[in-house]
């Protein structure tokens, strides 16, 4: 009766083997989040003359008070770009809104975009910033791209569309797949 009892020990556990394995998944998330910290309300104003005969001096209408903060992850080989545009209102005649982004600050890792340069803002997205990748740039001013946008008049021959106004516009980022 006990050798009855050991054997049938013996086969309860002759399934088993000196290894095993199951079976872990990774799942990394696709991300794309953006955010302006900084001012949320900018005011350029050109100096007005102080002097008969004078015009306005654009020289100091800029504000370099933005930052554009990033976080992406992508699939292999894929980018994003950042897009601007005017989502409400437009520059008054005669002006144009200029807005430059700078080089990524280095306060994050991965692949952070490249600038694209000096853009004029209009009601049509356009790409002020290329080639993110799987990235972020830290959070808060001082991190990112610093934005400048400049106030300028479209050319000599425009300044007589020049009017006494105020007008309000919203500027609006996007970060996109790269189509």
């Amino acid at each position: 009766m006990i050798y009855i009892l050991i054997t049938g020990i013996t086969k309860t556990y002759a399934g088993d083997d000196k290894t095993s394995d199951h079976t872990v998944t990774i799942s990394i998330p696709e991300v794309a989040l953006l955010d302006l910290e900084g001012s949320k309300s900018i005011t350029l104003t050109p100096k007005a003359p102080t002097e008969a005969g004078q015009g306005f001096d654009f020289t100091d209408a800029k504000d370099n008070s933005v930052w554009i903060n990033y976080s992406s992850v992508v699939g292999k080989h894929k980018y994003r770009n950042v897009t601007v545009e005017i989502t409400s209102g437009q520059v008054p005649d005669g002006l144009k809104l200029i807005a430059v982004a700078g080089n990524d600050i280095g306060n994050g890792k991965g692949k952070t975009g490249i600038p694209s340069g000096r853009i004029e803002l209009s009601n049509s997205p356009q790409r002020i910033i290329y080639n993110v990748g799987s990235c972020y740039t830290g959070s808060g001013q001082q991190s990112g791209h610093n934005l400048i946008y400049k106030l300028d008049i479209e050319s000599d021959a425009d300044y007589a569309k020049i009017t006494n106004a105020d007008t309000d516009l919203t500027i609006t980022y996007t970060l996109s797949d790269d189509n």
